[in-house]
């Protein structure tokens, strides 16, 4: 999976160079629509999906919200799935309302109006089942999907995701439950999990609580998680697991030299072949 993180000040330079529009904002959101444009283009072919940060776009207000469109529909053109990652969780008015705005269309009465259109999204667990539920719901309306953050790859997932409940275990295995039984399960749940590469020791376990879910697995590359200690993960079969990457595809050209693109490309199938390779 391709992670779409873009920073305005550290684009690709052929991209940096298409800037356009008359305000600060125009032209910064004109240049991260060109850079995501050209990663796509370039690593988009070892991929099944880009995963666009929403708040590396949102920031550049309504010009970076239409940026966000067009970097989705190129992604749909060429043939990739797309998840939003806003990690939304709030209570049900809210949550129906980003499910609407991320996966699905809101009826108004002046006719049906399309959210992003995203084939995925990432949810906040941490106010509670029914906040997942009305987003899993809304999702599944869609023909959507939706991804629970279980136990992420930041150095704090620790602080709360690690605690000891009264009632025994940890926190991070409860929520793993509720993901179990929120999916309606075929070969594979319909409900996703996020697990963090970078505490591969808690793969085995997460596994064993959550036996037809797909993983999401960020953390690999620049955050210091390796493909080949995520066997766990790929157990039903290689579907089950998502690896996820972005700042190490998109300037691996920093540390290999030649052009972004070819870099770019080279680091995705690399990434690839590693996770291939614990799918077989």
């Amino acid at each position: 999976m391709l992670g779409l993180d873009p920073d305005p000040a550290r684009l690709w330079p052929e991209a940096a160079s298409q800037a356009s529009g008359s305000s600060a904002a125009e032209k910064a959101a004109s240049a991260v629509e060109a850079h995501c444009r050209a990663l796509i283009d370039a690593a988009g072919p070892a991929c099944v999906m880009v995963k666009p940060q929403l708040a590396c776009f949102e920031r550049l207000g309504a010009h970076g919200r239409s940026a966000l469109g067009a970097v989705v529909a190129h992604a749909k053109e060429s043939g990739l799935l797309v998840l939003a990652d806003g990690k939304r969780g709030d209570i049900d008015v809210s949550a129906a309302a980003y499910g609407q705005a991320l996966v699905g269309t809101t009826d108004t009465p002046f006719g049906e109006v399309d959210g992003l259109g995203a084939d995925a999204l990432t949810a906040n667990p941490y106010m509670g089942r029914d906040t997942l539920d009305v987003l899993v719901g809304g999702a599944r309306t869609a023909g959507a999907g939706v991804f629970v953050l279980v136990r992420t790859s930041n150095p704090g997932a620790s602080d709360f995701e690690d605690l000891e409940l009264v009632r025994g275990g940890l926190l991070w295995e409860q929520v793993a439950r509720v993901v179990d039984e929120l999916g309606e399960v075929g070969e594979l749940s319909d409900v996703g999990a996020v697990v963090g590469a970078t505490a591969p020791e808690h793969v085995g376990r997460m596994r064993e609580l959550m036996p037809r879910t797909i993983f999401l697995l960020p953390g690999v590359g620049a955050q210091g998680g390796r493909v080949e200690e995520l066997a766990p993960a790929f157990a039903p079969g290689r579907a089950a697991g998502l690896v996820s990457a972005s700042r190490s595809i998109v300037f691996a050209y920093e540390e290999q030299g030649g052009s972004p693109a070819a870099a770019a490309r080279e680091q995705a199938e690399s990434l690839r072949a590693a996770a291939w390779v614990l799918g077989n």
